[in-house]
């Protein structure tokens, strides 16, 4: 119980350092992530290629914009969510890595909600550059996308960051040498957000009902999750009757997703009725 309990403190965040250049598990685990739903990808197409014929290439295609939107997207979100009046004052810290005296300090803060707009907006731009149905391209990544953030939570967690609050249970953990026990949540998103949503959807993956809606419930899944554990994340400023910023943006992609699937419902019984295709 001692070991697990400061778990934590044993773990060192910095992987490897090359001269003065450190690579964190934060990093590796991250691109970890993004190679797992790469090898998910392929192994889907391999196996039910029943939606779209997909080579490698373009999958790798997709990880790239799905990269570059993942970062963009995060780190603006950051800005825009989170701190907006300092980088208001201080817009080139947004991309810089140095600090105001010259100090090479690297570049922290990134917001999930952001990082999942940039996503989006990549795969949009993605699907019209190759001529695929956006809806169908949905379904066939959406299921493999919890994966990869599993690791990225598991990220979190190596980087001793995002933890919980204080806590008065023995499955809590010490995080930087405190003197009290917090919810390791970072491991909670990890397997809620990540394993257990990754199992929900690659189970639906198939059911010809839920075509075009696979990205609507991965959604509505997430910000469900996402809105309990934020009452066992270090608390932030509460915004709107007690609920907190992560909150209200959970709040926005559960009706988000709701709107969603009702739209796509509500098509896909037109088309029906008329005959045609409900793509």
């Amino acid at each position: 119980m001692y070991f697990y309990q400061h778990l934590p403190e044993y773990i060192n965040p910095i992987a490897f350092s090359i001269g003065n250049f450190n690579v964190r598990w934060y990093s590796l685990a991250y691109l970890i992530g993004f190679a797992v739903v790469y090898w998910l990808l392929i192994y889907r197409a391999k196996k039910d290629n029943s939606l779209l014929k997909i080579s490698n290439s373009v999958i790798i295609d997709f990880i790239l914009y799905s990269f570059i939107g993942l970062i963009i997207g995060a780190r603006l979100g950051y800005a825009l969510f989170y701190n907006l009046d300092y980088f208001l004052r201080n817009p080139l810290a947004i991309v810089s890595p140095f600090d105001a005296s010259g100090n090479l300090v690297g570049i922290f803060g990134m917001s999930y909600f952001g990082g999942l707009l940039g996503v989006i907006i990549s795969s949009i731009i993605f699907c019209r550059r190759n001529k695929i149905n956006f809806w169908q391209w949905a379904d066939f990544v959406v299921p493999a996308i919890p994966a990869g953030y599993f690791f990225g939570r598991i990220g979190n967690f190596l980087n001793g960051e995002l933890y919980g609050k204080a806590a008065n249970h023995w499955w809590g953990m010490y995080f930087r040498n405190e003197s009290f026990l917090r919810y390791p949540t970072q491991l909670y998103e990890a397997f809620l957000e990540g394993a257990l949503l990754f199992a929900v959807l690659w189970l639906l993956k198939n059911k010809v009902k839920l075509k075009g809606n696979l990205l609507a419930i991965y959604l509505f899944g997430y910000g469900v999750i996402r809105f309990f554990i934020e009452f066992l994340r270090e608390p932030e400023q509460a915004l709107i009757l007690g609920i907190t910023r992560g909150q209200i943006l959970s709040l926005i992609v559960m009706f988000t997703a709701i709107m969603v699937y009702l739209h796509k419902t509500r098509k896909a019984c037109y088309n029906n009725a008329n005959g045609r295709n409900n793509e």
